[in-house]
């Protein structure tokens, strides 16, 4: 039976994780369901929002700049 440990970890049994479908390695989100019900679900991630860990890594305007630096 999984205990919670001092250190708020609990092991999912493997059969349970098969029977869902997770596997190591995939991303989840835990949920409270209401009072003594957690939910774990896999995160599934479109490519919209994978592109979008680019936004902000330059300044506005900045690639334009260099494209034109380029053709100069």
């Amino acid at each position: 039976m999984p205990r919670i440990s001092s250190k708020h970890q609990i092991t999912l049994p493997v059969d349970t994780l098969a029977d869902a479908g997770l596997k190591a390695g995939d991303e989840v989100t835990i949920e409270a369901d209401g009072p003594e019900t957690i939910v774990v679900r896999r995160v599934v991630r479109s490519p919209d929002q994978a592109l979008g860990v680019f936004d902000g890594l330059f300044e506005p305007g900045y690639l334009e700049q260099l494209r034109q630096e380029e053709r100069a």
